[in-house]
C-alpha cells in the first residue's frame, strides 16, 4: 500500500466516525518551547491546555513533523529520521479510552478491501501503564488480546505529559511483531526492533505539577474534561505494509537514494559507510524541502542553523560518495515528485525551494574551500611540532566555526598521514549539545508561567477587540498583575499588566507593533506602553499608573494614540504594497520572510533566488507610488481560508490560520490574509520611499522604507544635501554627477602618483637590503622584516630587485611586510640557487606555520600571507635553518 494511500485511509476512516479533518500545520509555529512541530498534537495544544475552547469535539490530521535531537545519528541506523508524518485522532472532552481503542483496533485490523490496513491481529501486542488495569481490561474485551500479549510498563515508557505543568496521563502503545528473524521473543519489553511500535494512544486524565509522574512525582488531580491524543507513524506503517525492512526503502524515500546511486555510480546495500551516506541524503533532502516549503531559510541561528546543518550534511555525504558537482536541487526535485500528492504546495512553490537550496549549496562549497585552507595550516602545525594526531579542539573549531564536517576532516587527515583526536572532538560536541539542551529546557518554562493568564481567560473569556473601527471605548478591568502576581489594585507609580474585557488597543502581532495610549477613570490615569497576547485571545496591556489607582472591575475609558496608530497603519499598508510589487518582480519565489511596521517606517524581508538589483528596487518604489495615485479603497472581510486562497489571497509562511480568516484587499493589486490595521484608502500613504536594502542571510533580502510624512522629510533632507553639495562644488544640481566623477578621477590619479613615488622609494632600499645577505649552506640569504605599509605589488617588486642585486650567486630573498595584524611575504630565488635545487614555492612550508600562514608559487618566486606578524622572527630563523640543512 502506497504511503499516500495510508494517509488517505486514516483520515477518511476518522472523518466517517465524526472527526473534523484538520490540515497539517506548518512545521514552524509560534511556540516558545519548540523549534519545529515535532508531534501531531502540537497544533491542538491550546485546546489541551485550556487556553481556548476547541472548535470541534473530535479532530483528525496527518501532521508533518521534524525532530532534530539526533541529527548526527541519522543514517548510522535505519531507525533515526528527522522528517516524518504523524497521523492522529483527537477527542476534546468527548470519547475516552474505550472509543480510542475501538477505533484504533478496527482500522488496523480491518481488511484492506474494507478500507482498513489489514494487519494480522495475532501479531499485534499492546503495552499499558503499570497502574492502568482499566486499559488492559479494555484490550481484552475490545480486541480479544490475550494477557500474554499485554505488557505493563513503568511511567518512563508509558506515561505522557508535555514536559511542563499541565495535562498528562497514561498511554498505551500498539506494537507489531515482525517475526523471529528480527529479534528475540518476549514482546516489546524485550526487543523493540522485532516488536515495532506503530500507534500510541494517550489518555489525558491528570493534572501534573512542577515534577512529572515520569520522575516519581504524584499527580495533582484529575482533568475536568478528559482528552484523547493518538499518533500513528505513517512511515512505520508504510514499510510494514510495503514489505520492506525500514523507512529508507519505502516508496517516498527510496527514490532519493536511487538518484544518489545514479550520481555516484555506487549501489545502496553494498557498503555500510556508503549506506550511511545514502540514508543521510534521503532523510535530509525530505526535511530540507519541507522546511524551506514552510518558510525556513538557512542561517546561523535557531531554525535556520538546523536547516543549514541538514543541507550541508547532504553535500558532505555526496562528496564522500565521490560526487563534486552541485546536486541539492536534483534531490529536491525527487522529493517534490514523491511528496506532492499529499502536499501540493511543495510543487507550487518549488522554484523558490530549489533557489534556496542552490544558493546554500554554492555557499557551502565555498566554505569547504576556505575550510580546506584552515585545515592545511592546522595539519602543518601538527607535523611541525612532531605530532601525528590533529587536536580535538582544532577539529571542533573547523566543524563549529566554519561548518567543516568531521568526516571530511578525518578523510583529509588520513591523506596527510595524520589521525584526529575524535574523543576530544566528541567531548566538545557533547558539551555543546548539553548547552543546547539546557537552553531548550529553559524555554519550556514558557507555558508554565502562563497559568495566571489562562485563569483570567477561563473566568472572563477572550478580550473583545474593537480596534478595527474604534480608537476609544469604555472597558472594565478583569485582570491585574504586578511582577507577574495577581493583585487587587495598583497605585500611582506602579507598573503592571492590565487585562480589559474589551479594548481598542492592537496587540503586537504579524509584524505590527502594539498601540500606545492612555486609560482614564475616576481620578485615575494610566499610560499604556505595550500590548501583548500572551495566550491566544487575551490582550495584556503593560501599563504605568500616572495618577490615582486602578483595581479589578474599575471602569476606564481606553484611548489609543490616534496619530501613532495612523502612522503604523500607513506602514503596514505600505508593506502589503511593497510585497505585491516584489512578487511582481521576482514571482512567487519572493515570499515574505518577516516584517516590522512601526510609525512612519516599514521593514520587509523576503526570500530571493539571487542578488537583488538596485534597478529592480527602484522600479518597485516607482510602481508602488504610481499605484498610490489610484487611491483605491482598502477593504477587509472575513471568509474561509479555502475561499480566500481561491481568490488569490497570499498566506504567510509560519502563520497559523483558523478556518475563518481576515482578508485585506487593496484593489486587485494586493490581497493578503492579515489581522493588522490599515488605512481606509491607499492615497493616505502619501509617499513610500525606499531608504535601504541589504542581504540578511542566505537567500533572504531586507528592504526598508519610510512612509508618509517621514518619507517626505527624508526627501527634503536629501534635497538639502544635494543643494549644499552643488554649492560647494559651484555647479548646477543637474551637473553634480559629472562634476563628482571628475573630482574622483583626479583623486584616483593623485593616489596612483603617490603610490608610484612610494614604490620608487621602496625600491631605493634594494641595494642596502642586498648588502645584508648572509651565508646559509653556501647560499646568500636576505631575510628581513620591512616596515608597515608596503602593499603586495610593491613587496613583489622589491623582492625581485633585491634578487637581481645578488648577481650570479646562489641566493634566496624572503621579505615580510606586516600590515593591520597580518603579514604578507614574497620569496625569490636566483638562477644559481635554482640550479642547486632550491625552489621558492617549496621553501614556503618551512616557515609559513610560524606566521600561521600559507602560500605558494613557482620555483623563481612564491608569495603568501599569514595571521601572526609576531612570528616573523621565528619564520626567518626557520627559513635559515632549512637552507643550512639543505
Amino acid at each position: 500500500m502506497e504511503t499516500h494511500e495510508i494517509s488517505k485511509r486514516f483520515l477518511e476512516y476518522f472523518e466517517k466516525h465524526g472527526h473534523t479533518r484538520v490540515p497539517s500545520a506548518s512545521l514552524i509555529l509560534d511556540d516558545p518551547t519548540l523549534l519545529f512541530v515535532n508531534a501531531g498534537m502540537v497544533q491542538f495544544k491550546p485546546y489541551f491546555l485550556g487556553e481556548v475552547p476547541p472548535p470541534y469535539p473530535r479532530a483528525t490530521s496527518v501532521q508533518k513533523c521534524v525532530r532534530t535531537g539526533d541529527i548526527d545519528e541519522v543514517g548510522k541506523t535505519t531507525r533515526h529520521n528527522t522528517f516524518f508524518q504523524m497521523a492522529g485522532n483527537f477527542s476534546f472532552g468527548d470519547y475516552f479510552k474505550q472509543g480510542a481503542i475501538e477505533r484504533a483496533w478496527e482500522l488496523i485490523t480491518s481488511s484492506q478491501a474494507d478500507g482498513g490496513f489489514g494487519f494480522d491481529p495475532d501479531r499485534l501486542w499492546a503495552t499499558v501503564y503499570e497502574h492502568d488495569a482499566e486499559t488492559a481490561g479494555l484490550w481484552k474485551d475490545i480486541a480479544g488480546l490475550p494477557s500474554e500479549r499485554i505488557q505493563f510498563r513503568d511511567a518512563e515508557d508509558n506515561y505522557w505529559d508535555m514536559g511542563v505543568p499541565g495535562p498528562g496521563g497514561p498511554c498505551s502503545e500498539i506494537y507489531y511483531d515482525r517475526g523471529p528473524e528480527h529479534g528475540r521473543d518476549g514482546g516489546p519489553a524485550v526487543d523493540e526492533d522485532r516488536y515495532l511500535e506503530i500507534w500510541n494512544l494517550v489518555f489525558m486524565q491528570d493534572i501534573r505539577g512542577e515534577g512529572s509522574p515520569k520522575k516519581g512525582h504524584p499527580v495533582l488531580g484529575e482533568l475536568p474534561k478528559k482528552n484523547i491524543d493518538t499518533g500513528m507513524g505513517i512511515e512505520r506503517v508504510a514499510y510494514l505494509l510495503q514489505g520492506v525492512d525500514n523507512v529508507y526503502e519505502t516508496d517516498l524515500v527510496r527514490p532519493v537514494i536511487g538518484r544518489a546511486e545514479e550520481f555516484s555510480g555506487r549501489k545502496y546495500g553494498v557498503d555500510h559507510a556508503d549506506d550511511v551516506r545514502f540514508r543521510v541524503i534521503a532523510d535530509h533532502a525530505r526535511s530540507g524541502v519541507m522546511l524551506i516549503g514552510d518558510g525556513v531559510t538557512p542561517g546561523n541561528e535557531a531554525r535556520g542553523y538546523v536547516l543549514r546543518r541538514l543541507l550541508r550534511r547532504i553535500v558532505r555525504s555526496v562528496r564522500l560518495l565521490g560526487v563534486h558537482e552541485p546536486v541539492l536541487t536534483e534531490f529536491a526535485a525527487v522529493v517534490r515528485d514523491a511528496m506532492a500528492p499529499s502536499y501540493p504546495e511543495i510543487a507550487r512553490d518549488f522554484d523558490r525551494i530549489s533557489d534556496v537550496m542552490r544558493a546554500e549549496e554554492e555557499t557551502f562549497l565555498a566554505t569547504l574551500t576556505s575550510g580546506s585552507r584552515i585545515f592545511d595550516v592546522a595539519a602543518a602545525e601538527t607535523k611541525r611540532s612532531g605530532g601525528e594526531m590533529l587536536a580535538g579542539d582544532k577539529a571542533f573549531q573547523l566543524h563549529d566555526t566554519y561548518g567543516f564536517p568531521i568526516d571530511l576532516t578525518l578523510e583529509m587527515a588520513a591523506e596527510q598521514g595524520l589521525s584526529v583526536d575524535e574523543d576530544g572532538f566528541r567531548t566538545l560536541m557533547e558539551q555543546q549539545r548539553q548547552r543546547a539542551k539546557a537552553d531548550a529546557a529553559s524555554r519550556k518554562t514558557g507555558h508554565g508561567d502562563l497559568s495566571v493568564y489562562r485563569t483570567v481567560l477561563e473566568q472572563h473569556g477572550e478580550t473583545e477587540f474593537l480596534g478595527y473601527t474604534d480608537l476609544q471605548a469604555t472597558a472594565r478591568v478583569v485582570g491585574l498583575l504586578a511582577d507577574g502576581v495577581p493583585v487587587p489594585v495598583v497605585t500611582e507609580g506602579q507598573k503592571a499588566e492590565l487585562i480589559l474585557d474589551r479594548t481598542p488597543f492592537y496587540a503586537e502581532s504579524g509584524g505590527q507593533i502594539a498601540d500606545r495610549g492612555v486609560l482614564v477613570g475616576a481620578g485615575a490615569e494610566v499610560k499604556v506602553n505595550d500590548v501583548q497576547k500572551l495566550v491566544p485571545g487575551l490582550f495584556v496591556h503593560r501599563v504605568e499608573v500616572m495618577a490615582g489607582e486602578v483595581g479589578i472591575d474599575t471602569e476606564l475609558t481606553a484611548s489609543v494614540d490616534a496619530t501613532r496608530r495612523a502612522a503604523i497603519a500607513r506602514s503596514h499598508s505600505a508593506t502589503h504594497l511593497v510585497h505585491a510589487a516584489v512578487r511582481g518582480a521576482y514571482g512567487n519565489r519572493a515570499a515574505q520572510a518577516g516584517s516590522l511596521n512601526s510609525p512612519g517606517r516599514m521593514r520587509f524581508d523576503f526570500t530571493t533566488p539571487a542578488s537583488v538589483s538596485a534597478d529592480v528596487l527602484t522600479e518597485v518604489e516607482e510602481e508602488v507610488n504610481d499605484y498610490l495615485q489610484t487611491d483605491v479603497e482598502v477593504r477587509s472581510y472575513t471568509t474561509t481560508k479555502d475561499k480566500a486562497l481561491e481568490l488569490g489571497a497570499v498566506a504567510l509562511f509560519g502563520e497559523k490560520y483558523g478556518n475563518d480568516v481576515r482578508v485585506v484587499d487593496m484593489g486587485d493589486y494586493s490581497r493578503e490574509l492579515c489581522g493588522g490595521t490599515h488605512v481606509d484608502r491607499i492615497g493616505q500613504l502619501g509617499l513610500v520611499k525606499v531608504v535601504g536594502d541589504s542581504s540578511i542571510g542566505s537567500g533572504v533580502h531586507r528592504v526598508e522604507a519610510l512612509v508618509g510624512q517621514d518619507a517626505l522629510r527624508h526627501v527634503r533632507k536629501e534635497q538639502l544635501l544635494v543643494s549644499q553639495l552643488a554649492g560647494t562644488l559651484k555647479v548646477p544640481t543637474d551637473q553634480l554627477p559629472s562634476r563628482i566623477e571628475d573630482v574622483l578621477t583626479r583623486l584616483r590619479n593623485a593616489e596612483k602618483q603617490i603610490e608610484q613615488l612610494r614604490r620608487e622609494q621602496v625600491l631605493g632600499s634594494a641595494g642596502s637590503l642586498a648588502g645584508k645577505a648572509q651565508d646559509a649552506g653556501g647560499v646568500a640569504v636576505v631575510a628581513e622584516q620591512l616596515a608597515e605599509g608596503i602593499d603586495a605589488a610593491g613587496l613583489r617588486a622589491l623582492t625581485g630587485e633585491v634578487r637581481n642585486r645578488l648577481g650570479g650567486r646562489p641566493g634566496v630573498v624572503a621579505l615580510f611586510a606586516p600590515s593591520e595584524g597580518k603579514v604578507n611575504f614574497v620569496v625569490a630565488t636566483t638562477a644559481a640557487a635554482r640550479d642547486k635545487g632550491l625552489a621558492a614555492g617549496k621553501l614556503v612550508p618551512s616557515f609559513a606555520p610560524s606566521i600561521e600562514g600559507r602560500g605558494g608559487g613557482k620555483a623563481d618566486m612564491a608569495q603568501g600571507g599569514g595571521g601572526n606578524p609576531g612570528g616573523i622572527g621565528d619564520a626567518i630563523a626557520a627559513l635559515r635553518n632549512a637552507l643550512s640543512a639543505a
